[in-house]
């Protein structure tokens, strides 16, 4: 998980951002267990309390779970990871075809870009 933090936008989202990143993408599993606040906060050298507000603001999206006694998990709730998931993919999508129409480019052009892209992709994992 990257933790190199952007000076430009607030700190407890660029952290939310990683970690919802890493339960989505896998790297942090269903029901593993996240480092306490104090561990996290060292790793991406913030204080504390950034560090808290940020694992609650993902303990309120239903990411992670706090158990009282044993920490804080990731969620088991696949349903839960998979709209967060698909929420991120759309959001990347949105700016992507945003930047695309920028550029001039029209919708058929767009669809021609993916097309041929799909074949540039296919083609690499052929040669591998």
């Amino acid at each position: 998980m990257d933790k190199a933090l952007n000076e430009n936008l607030p700190i407890y989202m660029q952290i939310m951002d990683r970690i919802r990143a890493a339960i989505v993408s896998g790297e942090l599993r269903p029901g593993a267990k996240v480092a306490t606040v104090r561990e996290l906060a060292e790793d991406f050298g913030v204080n504390p309390n950034t560090m808290q507000r940020a694992l609650s603001e993902l303990e309120r999206e239903g990411l992670l779970i706090s158990e009282r006694t044993s920490g804080r998990f990731v969620t088991h709730n696949r349903a839960v990871i998979d709209t967060v998931r698909r929420d991120a993919a759309q959001k990347i999508v949105g700016e992507f075809l945003q930047k695309m129409k920028e550029l001039g480019f029209t919708r058929e052009q767009i669809e021609v870009f993916f097309r041929e892209a799909e074949v540039e992709d296919a083609d690499a994992d052929t040669a591998v």
